[in-house]
């Protein structure tokens, strides 16, 4: 007996296509199912605002009381008896005698004139300059000791030289302390303080004596 089914209406050369189809659907839904996160929602309560209005009460303006000056003092009734025994000058002698006629010297007022006070020159050239004690090894010395480098330059990589001016005294102590040209950083603040706390130098002499010198020293920075 003759199929009378056609061949387009025949499902059976279609089975394996449909049997994947439904595996892979299932498979999906099964890893959807897997995946699937839930989340408890728990609701906050922020509460309530409550704003309460206040009367701004009208405060009165009070004044301190000034007490009234005290009274003036009563003058004394008491005579003060002088003895007349008292001997003057004659420098001071009133003429009591004058007339018209009478020749008046003129009054000179006496002037006192002040003294100008010169300040000390300070010099920066000299016959023998001023020297750190040692030599210039023993001042290279001094700063690779007492130099720190501060945190934030070295962080931020800063190095340069660092010019610094003071005033070498006539007993050749330091002071007035200032930089000339700085590179920022805290450098310029840790060059001052070595300088400042120097020991005594040797002074400059102009003509054999001790004068004051103006000295600049550049100290150099470097990042190892």
């Amino acid at each position: 007996m003759e199929a009378k089914k056609s061949p387009k209406a025949d499902l059976e050369n279609k089975k394996r296509i449909f049997l994947m189809t439904g595996l892979v659907i299932a498979l999906g839904i099964t890893l959807v199912a897997f995946e699937w996160r839930t989340y408890e929602r728990t609701v906050v309560d922020l509460g309530i605002l409550e704003i309460d209005f206040i009367e701004e009460e009208d405060i009165p303006i009070t004044r301190p009381e000034t007490p009234p000056p005290p009274p003036p003092p009563e003058p004394s009734q008491e005579l003060v008896i002088v003895d007349d025994d008292v001997e003057i000058d004659e420098e001071f002698m009133i003429d009591t005698e004058a007339t018209v006629f009478t020749e008046v010297q003129e009054f000179t007022p006496i002037i006192v004139q002040e003294e100008e006070v010169e300040e000390e020159q300070i010099f920066t050239i000299v016959e023998d300059q001023p020297g750190f004690p040692g030599g210039d090894a023993a001042l290279m010395q001094y700063l690779q000791s007492n130099l720190r480098y501060p945190t934030m330059a070295r962080e931020a990589g800063i190095q340069g030289t660092v010019f610094v001016t003071f005033v070498v005294e006539r007993d050749g102590s330091i002071t007035d302390v200032r930089i000339l040209r700085g590179v920022g950083g805290g450098l310029d603040e840790e060059a001052v303080r070595v300088v400042q706390n120097m020991p005594r130098w040797t002074p400059g002499r102009q003509r054999g004596q001790a004068v004051r010198v103006q000295f600049n020293l550049p100290i150099r920075f470097v990042l190892n």
